[in-house]
């Protein structure tokens, strides 16, 4: 097989500076309206044609240029990035990425911009090296992933003509205990859903505690009946439809080793649920739905004693193959009513997808798949799913194609935290996957 170069490191590093100077925190919609248009700066420059979906959220850009052979790739990524919090938790200003010890330092470094800017070069690469592109790319470059895509599929929709893909590689997950990319065939589905207590039209004074109920009691109660301390979801039927894993899925699940120690350190927690490790970890990451609260507020919120008038918690939940979005929901209406909280709204909130899956022997991943061993010179551990979550079933729509997802940087880089970082040799092996594997798809 031919090596190909990757672009230079200096290529790379630019090309991320220039990225992660624009802020592009989830929800903002004027910094995400920003971002998109200096993305399109960029893809521009690439000769593809570009179009920039307004939503009424975070835009999405979807561009196309047509390569020497017919078949086209299409590969995902978000430019959205979490809040950087308090600046004085970071080493540094977290826009102006920072250089330390082969690594670099940022706010959406390894959370999508690292990937972005790492494929965006290696096109430029190609580009620059061969005049044409080996086959066909199509980019879908969104700004709502962290808050489950809202806006993709109208925004898909409405530039049909545009999304072509006889593929698709997207560039969210992990690296395993040897610092390889995970490669992960499909992925879990994903609701978020926003449940609300009522108590008195204004806060009250603590002592009317005895006569007078509490929507935080409520709600806290509410959820303590969706699931147990054992971690076992009670909502009855939620596991009705989740198979466990084929024969040959499990085999190659039990040889998934985890970074775990890298986590527990990085983490500071002493174990995982139930002392969990090695093959059960990755079972448990790769083919269990979840039920997680994210954060629970009242109104009006501060430290003052009184009673509440309204609480309101969030619910995401993540879904294995054959559970599907609306029948969780539904499922999950009915047992609050038969539980004894009828008085519990429930809101299911804008974005979110049904699971997909593409076989872990399809060919198209068993290629991704050899390509990565060659450029990590160790092979790569194919799964069906993993802890993170991308809208394959969106991009996909009703023509199937195959899907793969490659970890970009280890889940200990603090992409929700301050310091976020990425190796350098990291963001190179990635451009320089992309660039052998359009040099022998589809030959």
């Amino acid at each position: 097989m031919t090596v190909h170069a990757p672009p230079s490191i200096e290529q790379l590093v630019q090309t991320l500076r220039y990225l992660c100077k624009q802020p592009s925190t989830a929800g903002q919609i004027d910094e995400l309206r920003t971002m998109a248009e200096h993305i399109a700066l960029l893809v521009r420059r690439l000769g593809m044609h570009v179009r920039i979906a307004a939503t009424g959220t975070a835009p999405v850009i979807i561009a196309h240029r047509s390569g020497r052979r017919p078949q086209t790739l299409l590969l995902y990524h978000h430019y959205d990035t979490p809040p950087t919090g308090p600046w004085r938790h970071w080493s540094h200003e977290p826009f102006d990425i920072a250089e330390r010890d082969g690594r670099v330092f940022g706010r959406g470094v390894a959370g999508g911009k690292g990937a972005l800017a790492a494929h965006l070069a290696a096109l430029q690469t190609i580009l620059h090296r061969e005049g044409e592109l080996p086959c066909g790319i199509t980019l879908v470059i969104e700004g709502a992933a962290t808050t489950g895509s809202y806006g993709l599929q109208e925004a898909l929709h409405a530039h049909g003509d545009l999304l072509q893909g006889d593929a698709i590689l997207a560039s969210v997950g992990d690296r395993d205990a040897t610092n390889t990319p995970i490669c992960v065939s499909g992925s879990k589905g994903w609701i978020r859903l926003r449940l609300s207590a009522h108590g008195p039209a204004y806060p009250l004074p603590t002592g009317f505690a005895a006569s007078v109920a509490n929507p935080l009691w409520r709600l806290i109660w509410a959820l303590a009946s969706l699931k147990g301390d054992d971690e076992d979801v009670r909502i009855e039927g939620f596991y009705d439809a989740v198979e466990g894993p084929s024969r040959n899925d499990n085999a190659v699940i039990r040889q998934l080793q985890l970074a775990s120690a890298a986590r527990r350190d990085a983490w500071r927690i002493d174990q995982f649920l139930f002392g969990i490790d090695g093959a059960a970890l990755s079972r448990s990451e790769v083919t269990l739905p979840t039920c997680n609260v994210s954060s629970i507020t009242v109104e009006p919120s501060g430290e003052t004693p009184v009673i509440p008038a309204q609480a309101t918690a969030l619910l995401d939940i993540q879904l294995v193959p054959h559970q599907q979005p609306d029948a969780i929901v539904a499922l999950i209406q009915h047992h609050l009513h038969e539980k004894g909280f009828p008085d519990i709204v429930i809101e299911r909130l804008p974005g979110g997808y049904p699971p997909l899956m593409t076989a872990t022997d399809n060919p198209f991943v068993t290629q991704v798949a050899a390509i990565g061993a060659t450029v990590f010179e160790r092979p790569l551990v194919v799964v069906p799913a993993g802890p993170y979550t991308v809208p394959f079933s969106l991009l996909v729509g009703h023509h199937p194609i195959p899907t793969v997802s490659l970890g970009l940087t280890p889940v200990v880089s603090a992409t929700f935290a301050p310091d976020e970082y990425i190796p350098i040799n990291d963001l190179s092996r990635h451009s320089r996957l992309l660039i052998e594997l359009l040099g022998q798809l589809w030959r």
